[in-house]
């Protein structure tokens, strides 16, 4: 019997222990995380379109920063904004729901239609941005500061980067991403020279044969 009152006490010590500290990073993330990365810091172009260095980036087009221990920001990169375009509408997971890395976690909706992008990594969502889902035109204005999406809390930082497109061929992953674009529309090409090499704000705006939910999709690692 006193074993047993010994193990039971010692199992509530681990639940408080859980609970408080789970309590404490949610405050700390709330309270201190910055609301914008620093993309422009080591920031550079490929074909056009914005790849800050110092972000990782999953095959689906989202990224990711490392905050602080075990916590993250999680964004959309420019390539993904200028698909998306003008959105009518953003949905983002709640605080305190847990996503797996490649589960469609982000819904964008767009003349009624709608398209999803895959989570980066996994863990526990801390915090979304409230602008993003009051102003879904931040997304594509400032993709990499102030038109973040969320911020999640990673145990295991370890396999944080498990997945992730390998820092050495980060170009050459974007470049062949446009590069397949532009095969599927060449005029498309267009769009981004029109401006000076920079990408439209709304790539597939002219283009409704294109199938904007299609393309999405197909670039998202969601189809």
């Amino acid at each position: 019997m006193t074993a047993i009152l010994v193990l039971a006490t010692f199992l509530v010590f681990i639940v408080l222990d859980y609970v408080l500290n789970r309590r404490k990073v949610m405050a700390t993330v709330a309270v201190d995380a910055p609301r914008t990365v620093p993309a422009q810091a080591g920031g550079d172009y490929v074909d056009g379109f914005l790849v800050p260095e110092k972000l990782s980036y999953h095959p689906g087009h989202a990224w990711l920063m490392r905050e602080r221990k075990n916590v993250v920001r999680v964004g959309a990169d420019e390539f993904a904004a200028a698909l998306l375009g003008k959105l009518e509408k953003i949905e983002l997971p709640k605080p305190g729901q847990w996503i797996r890395q490649g589960q469609k976690i982000l819904s964008f909706y767009r003349d009624g239609r709608k398209t999803e992008m895959v989570s980066p990594t996994e863990g526990e969502v801390m915090e979304i941005n409230a602008e993003a889902l009051s102003n879904p035109a931040v997304l594509r204005q400032d993709p990499y500061g102030n038109g973040w999406l969320m911020a999640v809390h990673v145990p295991d930082e370890e396999n944080t980067g498990r997945n992730l497109v390998p820092k050495g061929l980060v170009r050459e992953w974007m470049r062949e991403a446009v590069e397949r674009l532009y095969a599927r529309q060449p005029a498309l090409a267009g769009a981004v020279a029109a401006d000076g090499g920079r990408p439209a704000e709304d790539l597939l705006e002219a283009m409704p044969e294109a199938g904007w939910t299609e393309v999405t999709s197909e670039f998202f690692l969601t189809v």
